[in-house]
C-alpha cells in the first residue's frame, strides 16, 4: 500500500479545502515546492498534485509550479486539474510528470480519455469523485446522476494505469476513508484503485490493507498529514505490510 501525500494548488499556494468547497480553504504554505520536499524527506515515494483553479477553468493554471515540484523532488508525480486535451497531456508528460489524472473529461469527452490511454499507456489515471455515490465534475461544482462504477467500467478495457476514487463528503473532514465503497469499486471495475478522502489516522491505513487484495493499492493523504494527525513515516511503515504491487 503506497501512501501518497497531496499537494493542492490555489493562487500559487499549498491549500486544503473542506469537501471541495472553495469557500472553506486553509492555507498550509506559500511554497508548494518546499512542502513537496518535506514529504520527500519524510519518505514519500510519490506525490499527488491538484491544480484546483485548473479544475474549474478547464485548463491548467499552475504548470510552472508543477514543473518545479517535479524538478525539485525527483519523485514520481501524478497531476490532475484542467487536463482536457491531448496537448495538455503531452505537455505535462514531457515536463516529467509521471501520470496525468483525467476526471471531468471522463464524462464530457470519453473519446479523449480513450485516445490518451492508447497514446500514453500506463500514464493515464482516471479521477472519479463522488458524493452520495454519484459522480461530480468541474472541480466538484457540478453533480451528475452517474455512479462511480458505471463511469469507471466504460474505460476498463482501455487500460488506465489506475483509478483515484474520492468520496467528496469525507474529503478534508478526517472522518475515515470509505472502505466499503472503495473496495466495491475496485472489484466492480478490475482497475487498480487509489483511495482518497477522509483519511484520519493510522487506522485508515490498516483498514485499507484489509481490502488490498481487492485491488486497492494506494491512498492519498492530505489534511491528516498537514495537521499532524497522521505521521507520513508511520503510515509508510504500516503500508509496507501489504503485498499488492505498486504501479
Amino acid at each position: 500500500m503506497i501512501i501518497i501525500p497531496a499537494i493542492d494548488l490555489k493562487e500559487g499556494r499549498c491549500v486544503r479545502l473542506v469537501q471541495g468547497d472553495f469557500g472553506r480553504e486553509t492555507v498550509y504554505g506559500d511554497d508548494p515546492v518546499a512542502a513537496a520536499c518535506v514529504w520527500k524527506e519524510q519518505g514519500a515515494e510519490r506525490l499527488h498534485v491538484v491544480d484546483l483553479e485548473g479544475s474549474l477553468a478547464g485548463v491548467p493554471r499552475h504548470e510552472a509550479v508543477v514543473r518545479a515540484i517535479v524538478a525539485g523532488t525527483g519523485l514520481p508525480v501524478q497531476v490532475g486539474g484542467g487536463i482536457r486535451t491531448m496537448q495538455t497531456v503531452e505537455a505535462y508528460l514531457l515536463s516529467g510528470v509521471r501520470w496525468v489524472i483525467i476526471g471531468t473529461a471522463a464524462l464530457r469527452d470519453p473519446g479523449f480519455v480513450r485516445d490518451a490511454c492508447r497514446e500514453f499507456p500506463g500514464q493515464v489515471i482516471l479521477g472519479i469523485d463522488a458524493v452520495g455515490g454519484r459522480v461530480a465534475v468541474q472541480g466538484w461544482t457540478e453533480k451528475t446522476g452517474e455512479t462511480a462504477a458505471a463511469v469507471a467500467q466504460r474505460f476498463a478495457g482501455d487500460g488506465p494505469a489506475a483509478l483515484i476514487y474520492t468520496d467528496i463528503a469525507r474529503d478534508g473532514m478526517q472522518v475515515g476513508v470509505n472502505i466499503e465503497g472503495t473496495g466495491e469499486l475496485a472489484e466492480a471495475t478490475g482497475i487498480p484503485v487509489i483511495a482518497s478522502g477522509g483519511v484520519a489516522g493510522l487506522r485508515d491505513i490498516e483498514r485499507l490493507l484489509e481490502i488490498e487484495r481487492k485491488g486497492v493499492f494506494g491512498v492519498i493523504a492530505g489534511k491528516a498529514l498537514y495537521t499532524g494527525a497522521l505521521s507520513l513515516a508511520e503510515a509508510i511503515a504500516c503500508g509496507k505490510g501489504g503485498s499488492f504491487p505498486k504501479r
